[in-house]
């Protein structure tokens, strides 16, 4: 629980940690592992490439999506079953993918992540020097 000090800093603008101001959504996802990737199927609702945020830092690989209300212009939703929110996911990657041949799709609210298997460790001779 919060107490007044922490409130007043909210309020004020001083806080912290920013307040999600919307729902968020963690899409559920499907992983797939084929000869060559690992394939990962998202499902996002109303997300298009324009509104889609992929970012890779260290070994995490974090999805998101905004989605905005469409109402027919003019009109007011007076009883609305769906909420609309983000979508947020974030995956944990081994170093067995090829961080460079990472690509993204998506088609119809689904978003497709192709993750290349990295190469075999080729071993690698270390010359060593006198001192």
């Amino acid at each position: 629980m919060t107490n007044q000090k922490e409130m007043k800093k909210f309020e004020s603008g001083q806080a912290t940690e920013r307040m999600p101001q919307r729902k968020v959504f963690m899409p559920r996802a499907d992983v797939v592992e084929t000869k060559d990737s690992v394939v990962v199927l998202a499902d996002m609702p109303g997300v298009d490439e324009k509104s889609l945020d992929i970012t890779l830092e260290k070994n995490v690989l974090t999805i998101f999506g905004s989605v905005e209300a469409q109402w027919p212009k003019g009109h007011t939703p007076e009883y609305v079953e769906y909420d609309i929110g983000d979508y947020r996911r974030a995956f944990t990657l081994s170093d067995e993918v090829d961080r460079e041949g990472i690509q993204a799709s998506v088609k119809n609210g689904v978003l497709r992540l192709t993750l290349p298997k990295a190469g075999p460790a080729k071993a690698k001779k270390i010359t060593v020097k006198a001192e």
